[in-house]
């Protein structure tokens, strides 16, 4: 199966910690990135979402690492959609930390949500969303990314 996106990442002087590994931030942010370039490429870019007065929020943020990485590292997240409830409310990624030789270094799941940007309330998303997630979802093997 192919993920549902995929991006290349380039580990900064500024991403290390003392130990030279890899601080545990930055995993995240690489993660948020992810997320919005996969939005933004799917025609959902942060302009159009605070035109249409909704935008995603994190609910819950996990990180498992696996094998260090350090500067100098070639990496590529692949971002999955693992599950949406069926009125696109809630949703679950899963992003894979991979080096160049498929070795998988971290693993980040998030569990997220949409939010109306006036009433600040969660909401569904409109129905292009719901549609999009619910046809990604049932074109794939959700025990086999």
């Amino acid at each position: 199966m192919q993920p549902l996106f995929q991006m290349p990442i380039s580990v900064r002087w500024a991403d290390l910690d003392p130990n030279g590994h890899v601080r545990h931030s930055v995993y995240y942010d690489w993660g948020a990135s992810v997320r919005i370039a996969c939005l933004a490429a799917h025609g959902l870019t942060l302009e159009r979402m605070a035109a249409e007065g909704f935008g995603p929020v994190l609910l819950r943020e996990e990180a498992v690492f696996r094998r260090e990485v350090r500067l100098g590292d070639e990496l590529t997240i692949h971002l999955w959609l693992t599950n949406s409830r069926p009125d696109g409310s809630r949703f679950t990624f899963r992003h894979d930390i991979l080096r160049s030789d498929g070795t998988l270094c971290a693993v980040i799941t998030i569990e997220g949500g949409w939010i109306d940007l006036h009433s600040r309330k969660l909401i569904s998303p409109p129905a292009g969303v719901i549609a999009w997630f619910a046809q990604w979802l049932t074109n794939r093997d959700l025990t086999s990314p």
